[in-house]
């Protein structure tokens, strides 16, 4: 066993002054407000979204199934979970169709909570391969960030890992910035 560092950026944004109220949902998809009955299905979109990603090495419990059940329980028992800021995207089809059988297919995810300082957090947000580069991930961040407008919340923040070019760059359009550098240390078995 040894250690490794994964470098990640912690990225700010001031929400003053900023409307994110209209989130550019791509045609063909719809998002759901939190709601308990929902907690398993962010789950599995979360393990869809990140169980080949850099970031299932940096947090292995996103590369497991029940690692991300486990995760989003704690996400929801979180004193400052924030329904207003947690999402679930799905696809209906570009005519408002549902899947097979009337199932709708999960596809996109985040998560916010008021940290103790009282800044918006963004715990996660994922998009399942098939459904990236659609403007999926910005829509569900302009959803988060007005819930956090709307309980009033005024800076936010999420941490990202510094690989993660496409991540990055939807940040910074949607104005964030980064703040400092940080390296999360991770124990790994070396074959």
């Amino acid at each position: 066993m040894g250690l490794t560092y994964f470098k990640r950026f912690r990225m700010e944004i001031d929400l003053e002054g900023r409307d994110f109220s209209e989130a550019p949902l791509p045609e063909g998809y719809l998002v759901s407000a939190w709601d308990d009955s929902l907690l398993e299905a962010h789950a599995d979109v979360k393990y869809l979204s990140f169980r080949t990603e850099i970031d299932a090495n940096v947090f292995p419990c996103l590369g497991d199934c029940d690692g991300c059940l486990r995760l989003m329980h704690e996400i929801r028992q979180k004193p400052g979970f924030l329904p207003e800021a947690t999402w679930l995207a799905s696809y209906c089809g570009p005519d408002g169709e549902q899947g097979p059988g009337g199932q709708r297919e999960f596809c996109g995810t985040i998560q916010g909570i008021m940290d103790r300082n009282g800044l918006g957090a963004v715990q996660n947000l994922g998009v399942v391969p098939e459904h990236r580069g659609r403007g999926l991930g910005k829509a569900l961040m302009y959803k988060a960030l007005h819930g956090f407008q709307r309980v009033g919340l005024s800076r936010a923040f999420l941490e990202v890992t510094c690989q993660n070019d496409a991540a990055i760059q939807l940040y910074r359009q949607l104005g964030f910035h980064k703040a400092r550098t940080i390296y999360k240390v991770v124990e790994v078995a070396y074959s």
